[in-house]
Formats: C-alpha cells, structure tokens, sequence
C-alpha cells in the first residue's frame, strides 16, 4: 500500500514542497519534466501536477494527499479536508487599484469592473460585503487590466507588492491570507491513514525544527536560577558544570519569535558565550 501525493510540477511552491518531503527523510527521484516518482524509503508517490488540478484530483481519488496554495483549495471549492499548514508560500489575495486614485473604503469597488483569476473567492467577499461589482475572470497578467482598459481593479496574490507597484497599483483591501497546505482525500482507508499519520509526524518534526533554535551559553552559577526562569526549554535547561569555579554550561531551545528577546535578557543576566545552532529534527 503506498499514499499518493501530488505537488506542484513548477511555481512557487514546488521547491519548498520537494525540501520539506526530502527534509522529512523522504528520498525520490524529482529529474527535469518527471511527472511520477516513487520513494525509495517511504511508501510514498509523488505526482508533479499544475497547482490548480490539485483538489481535483485529491476529491477525485487520483491522488490521496496533495500540497497546494491555501488560496486555491478555496478558489476551486472541492470536497478535501486541510489537514496541516506548511508555513512556506505565504501570500495574501488582494484587491488593487491605480495608485493614483483615491480610496475610502470598500463600498469604492461599486459597480466598477474587477478583472481576477480567483472569481469564486472574490464573489464570495462582495456577496459577505454587500458590493455590486463586475468580476471580469482571466487567467495570468492580470495585473495589466486597468491598464488596458479590461477593468477598473485587479483581485490578485500579492507577496512582496513590487508587480503591483511596477504595474502602477496599490493595495487597498486583503481578501484572504495564504499559505501552502497539506489537502486529503475525505475517504482514505485505515492503511492509508496510517501513512499519512507517519508522514505528519516528520513534517511536524521539520517544522518544529525550523521555528526553533538550539542554544548554548556560559552562565555564572549565581544568576542560575534567574536564566533558568528565561530559558524553560522544552522541559527545563540542560545544566553542566565548566572546569571554571562559579560557572556552569547551560543548553535549552528558543522560539525562533524570542529568539533577539531573550539572548538580551541573558546577557543582562551575565550570560556568556552564546552559541546558536539549527535543528534539524525537533520531536517531542
């Protein structure tokens, strides 16, 4: 028995996807222009897949698990269940106006022309919002259609803002946050399930890894307790004494988020030596 899974076969997120299977001690084969591969060590499959063909084929059976943009599990509005965020591919759908027009608010979009690739997603917002507005549906450079004259705004994925700005736009309502997903079958069996339960298990364990820092430091054996009380670890600090009289070597874990905030308070606290090192691995 083996889980099948699709991912991207190019775009944003099919390196980040093909990292973290490989990252999670999967091994495949993904050469130039593969559209199937099986894993070597893992009763895993991968198909290489056009993102937006994804929930299809995960509600139709074709493949059992799939990673996809949050933003198209929405748009495409087929029968999977989430299952886990990924934490890379982040972006947000927006709404976009010429940079030189004014906006108040949403009720602005009235009865003006939005050209989009997400018309389900933004039809769903106007509906919540009570706008009247004509979504005009295209697919790519949709960017340029104020521009040319097809609309008056664009409804978009937007990352950093620099094709909204170069394309002479900016952003004026965030209609959904994104992010790459883990999507699943409704109707995987028992064996199934089981798979993809070990495989949630290492990418949990990646995951963590990344968010978390390992630290080490010297620390004076007085003001032990006050750094134990900034630096709980995922238990409690690993504490050993240096052949120093008075001072001890003290080892814990730190939130990535933390991370500035804390090395400051331990340096207030006398802390010495710090070294900071990446996981690779982090189970609890």
């Amino acid at each position: 028995m083996k889980l099948k899974i699709a991912i991207q076969k190019s775009g944003r997120l099919n390196e980040d996807s093909i990292k973290l299977l490989k990252e999670a001690g999967i091994e495949f084969n993904n050469g130039l222009n593969k559209l199937k591969s099986e894993a070597v060590n893992f009763p895993l499959e991968v198909f290489f897949l056009r993102d937006d063909d994804i929930p299809q084929y995960i509600e139709d059976g074709v493949a059992d698990i799939g990673i996809v943009g949050e933003n198209v599990v929405m748009e495409k509005n087929k029968e999977v269940k989430i299952v886990d965020h990924l934490g890379f591919g982040k972006c947000r759908l927006s709404i976009a106006i010429p940079k030189n027009q004014n906006y108040e608010g949403i009720q602005d979009l009235n009865d003006k022309r939005i050209a989009t690739s997400y018309s389900m997603v933004l039809s769903n917002y106007f509906k919540k919002n009570k706008i009247s507005a004509e979504i005009h549906e295209i697919s790519g450079s949709v960017e340029i259609a104020p521009g040319i004259g097809l609309a008056d705004a664009v409804c978009d994925l937007v990352s950093s803002g620099s094709t909204l700005f170069t394309n002479g736009l900016k952003e004026v309502e965030v209609i959904l946050k994104s992010e790459a997903v883990l999507i699943s079958n409704n109707n995987l069996s028992k064996e199934q399930d089981l798979i993809l339960k070990k495989l949630l298990f290492r990418i949990t364990a990646v995951k963590k890894a990344k968010n978390n820092k390992y630290i080490l430091l010297n620390a004076p054996n007085k003001n032990l307790d006050a750094i134990c009380k900034i630096l709980p670890g995922m238990k409690s600090p690993t504490i050993l004494p240096l052949a120093d009289n008075g001072w001890s070597s003290v080892h814990s874990v730190v939130n990535e988020n933390e991370f500035w905030d804390i090395i400051e308070k331990l340096k207030d606290k006398g802390a010495e030596g710090i070294l900071v090192v990446p996981i690779e691995k982090m189970i609890l």
